[in-house]
């Protein structure tokens, strides 16, 4: 069926808009600062994994998020302490995102006990954002604006409980984002195969909660987005659902040879890297020079 939804372009226009004049100019904010590590620092981390996996001193599916590194950070890095995130089995990046030293994640995928690993799902994330509503409304604290973040994947969004929690979130008014990173892969399984309408952002609006689409690709188009969600949540306004046009660059697992992905549809996205993009822009906006960026990368 011809949709106006393809791989190399999402139709798609927010529901929530942002402030053109928020694009117009550089950002000098202390956000720029330690972006390009955190990015350059998930990467290395998964790349370590690759070689770890392949070289049978790791064991079992160890999920990438090589290439999404931009949904995590534009979000992550706007929450307090005490905020909330759900996430996948994609989690050691959002874990990094969120704080976790890499020595306890990377002990988590070797199986060791000093790991760590909270990676949940959309209900786990519903009842967090419930338990801070709770908190303030019922328990009477004052201070609790705590916000949950609940980072997803294209798959779930064909999964009766997602709708159960759009729909009881927005119910309630919990203070939640829900973040769909939308990679068009479900393991072996095209987003525009297995979807009626691929545009995932517009079912927010059907459960009265705003739907966004971003460029997932770009740190700082996620982060404007980002800091209207969790603004919304945190002032008690309720969920949103932001939808990330994202990709990754290596196949669903280390096990994935990664055969059914058109080479084209690859090359597409590996031209919009978000690393490289940070890169040229804070080059181009004179926020940090080439010597500088190199000795980020030594140092990681």
């Amino acid at each position: 069926m011809a949709t106006a939804f393809s791989a190399h372009k999402f139709a798609a226009q927010p529901f929530c808009t942002i402030s053109p004049s928020s694009q117009d100019k550089p950002l000098k904010i202390p956000f720029l600062g330690s972006t390009r590590k955190l990015l350059r620092l998930r990467r290395a981390f998964e790349d370590m994994c690759a070689q770890m996996y392949y070289r049978g001193k790791m064991f079992g599916f160890v999920h990438l998020y090589n290439g999404q590194e931009a949904v995590s950070t534009g979000f992550i890095k706007l929450l307090k302490q005490q905020d909330s995130v759900v996430s996948t089995y994609r989690d050691h990046v959002h874990a990094l995102s969120k704080g976790v030293p890499a020595r306890a994640v990377m002990s988590e995928l070797f199986g060791k006990s000093t790991g760590c690993c909270r990676g949940q799902g959309i209900p786990v994330a519903t009842g967090a954002a419930f338990s801070s509503k709770y908190r303030r409304e019922v328990l009477k604290e004052a201070d609790c604006d705590h916000v949950t973040l609940a980072f997803f994947g294209d798959g779930t969004c064909n999964n009766g409980q997602f709708y159960e929690c759009l729909n009881m979130a927005a119910l309630w008014k919990l203070p939640i984002v829900f973040v769909v990173e939308n990679n068009l892969w479900a393991i072996g399984m095209s987003h525009l195969r297995a979807t009626s309408d691929p545009q995932i952002y517009k079912k927010g609006p059907a459960f009265g909660m705003p739907g966004v689409h971003v460029d997932g690709m770009d740190v700082l188009k996620v982060r404007e987005v980002a800091k209207e969600a969790i603004g919304r949540a945190r002032r008690g306004e309720g969920p949103t659902l932001v939808e990330c046009e994202t990709y990754r660059f290596r196949g669903h697992s280390l096990a994935d040879p990664d055969e059914l992905r058109d080479p084209a549809e690859k090359a597409h996205y590996a031209a919009r890297d978000p690393i490289t993009s940070l890169k040229k822009y804070l080059i181009e906006n004179n926020l940090a020079g080439e010597a500088e960026l190199k000795a980020i990368d030594k140092k990681i």
